[in-house]
Formats: C-alpha cells, sequence, structure tokens
C-alpha cells in the first residue's frame, strides 16, 4: 500500500541513494594508501532523478530479479575533480568525509520526510 504513494517511494530512493554512496565512500576511505586507486562516486540523487524520466521505474536490484544483467541501480564513476598523488591515489580523506557527512544529512532527510508523511497519513486516518 505505502509503496504506491509517491512520497514513499521518493523517501525511499533517496534513503538508497544515500545507503549507497556511503558504501562507495567507505571504499574510497578504505583506499586511500592503495597506489593507483581513483576515488569514486555516484551521480548525486538530483540528476538520477531527472535521468530517470519514467519515474522511479522497476529496477532488478538483485541478481535473481528478472532482467538482472544490469542490476546496478547507481553507476559508480571516477571522480574527475579529484587530483592525484605521485603514487597515483587521488583519494583524499577531507573531502570523503565532507561528503560522507553530506550523505548522512541526505539520509536523515530521507528519514525525516517518511516519518512526516507517515504521520500525516496517520493523522488523515484518524489515528495517532
Amino acid at each position: 500500500m505505502f509503496e504506491n504513494l509517491a512520497v514513499f517511494r521518493m523517501a525511499h530512493a533517496m534513503a538508497e541513494h544515500a545507503g549507497t554512496r556511503q558504501t562507495v565512500l567507505a571504499r574510497n576511505i578504505a583506499n586511500a594508501d592503495t597506489p593507483g586507486y581513483a576515488a569514486r562516486d555516484i551521480p548525486s540523487f538530483q540528476a538520477v532523478i531527472e535521468a530517470d524520466s519514467a519515474g522511479f521505474g522497476l529496477r532488478a536490484t538483485r541478481s535473481t530479479h528478472l532482467g538482472a544483467a544490469d542490476a546496478q541501480p547507481f553507476t559508480v564513476d571516477e571522480r574527475r575533480d579529484a587530483m592525484p598523488d605521485p603514487n597515483g591515489n587521488s583519494v583524499s580523506l577531507e573531502t570523503e568525509m565532507v561528503h560522507a557527512a553530506d550523505t548522512m544529512r541526505q539520509h536523515d532527510r530521507a528519514l525525516a520526510i517518511y516519518r512526516s508523511s507517515l504521520g500525516i497519513l496517520r493523522s488523515a486516518l484518524g489515528r495517532r
């Protein structure tokens, strides 16, 4: 029932995006000393939404889903603005920490939208 409401789909997509980005950033931090490692990131949530003209279409998120050959919901690309060190590593811990804090705020915002929408829905149904 709730998955059919656009606000809940949007909050879910935003939280999923934040979780995926946090995973990518954690890999960047884990490879901060790996020679030749290029920092990676995913497109912003706004860019993902603008590119999805169908409006949160069906996606294969597990290998068991039908048509799961290209099951990546978000594309992970090398970060172009990163300046590489002499050993070829382009991870800056300061930058990764700033991105991680921004991602945490995005996830908290998604949960706040979900909670607020759920409260409105409960009020409309006459429940507390």
